[in-house]
């Protein structure tokens, strides 16, 4: 289980609201009138652009596939792990995933609610948000990957695939400020492909960053192009992200 709110309902006027203090729940969603949908989040060390795509956070290699330092009960929302050579930041995982991937517990995943810092290959105490705990035990044999918020350090989309597209900007967000990403209906994007087909799909870009490119049956889809895109030209996209 995670915290259960519902999602928020705005006017379209809030939707170019930029701000340095956070103002709704990360992913928190707003569907316009026209069936739209955006999702708020926070931009990472670099300003975000209007009409790229944009990645979510990257899960650390050092904080993937880590043992469980203490067994932990049923019902326990404490859970320490041991952090591979990668230091951890206070709340770096709030409101971000644990998932246990190997041996006792497998194959549940549990919200995170807060965590301390913690040094390079040290142990790291996690918070968690299911008011009835965990729900099977965990031992010193079980290995959890722990995966930040997907809104959480949003960048622009890198042509080296290091995460996965969460949307486009609609608006210029400063580095470390709070917006809306767009991740359905029609949208302006860059494209670095001039399709031969009306209502082909496209993917992230692999040469091009913050850009679409052509789907090429591998990479995720994240829309269609309802009419011929332009390459290195802003384009009329239909999102699918969601």
């Amino acid at each position: 289980m995670s915290k259960v709110t519902s999602p928020v309902q705005a006017i379209a006027g809030n939707l170019f609201k930029t701000s340095t203090a956070q103002e709704h729940e990360l992913g928190a969603k707003i569907i316009t009138s026209d069936g739209r949908e955006y999702r708020y989040c926070k931009a990472g060390g670099t300003a975000l652009v209007a009409g790229k795509l944009q990645d979510g956070s990257v899960v650390v290699a050092n904080h993937a596939n880590v043992t469980v330092a203490t067994a932990a009960s049923i019902g326990a929302i404490a859970v320490t792990v041991t952090l591979g050579a990668t230091a951890a930041t206070a709340n770096q995982y709030a409101n971000g995933y644990m998932v246990v991937n190997d041996e006792a517990g497998q194959g549940y995943i549990y919200q995170i609610s807060s965590n301390p810092a913690a040094d390079s290959a040290a142990n790291l105490e996690l918070t968690l948000y299911n008011e009835d705990g965990l729900l099977e035990a965990l031992t010193t044999s079980s290995q959890v990957t722990l995966v930040a918020h997907r809104y959480k350090s949003v960048v622009i989309h890198a042509s080296t695939e290091a995460s996965e597209p969460v949307g486009v900007a609609i608006v210029d967000i400063a580095a470390a400020s709070y917006g809306w990403l767009q991740v359905t209906g029609l949208c302006s994007c860059l494209s670095d492909v001039t399709p031969a087909t009306v209502g082909a799909s496209v993917a992230a870009s692999e040469t091009t960053d913050g850009a679409i490119t052509l789907g090429d049956g591998v990479l995720a889809v994240v829309g269609y192009a309802p009419l011929l895109t332009v390459s290195t030209e802003y384009s009329a996209v239909f999102l699918t992200i969601g």
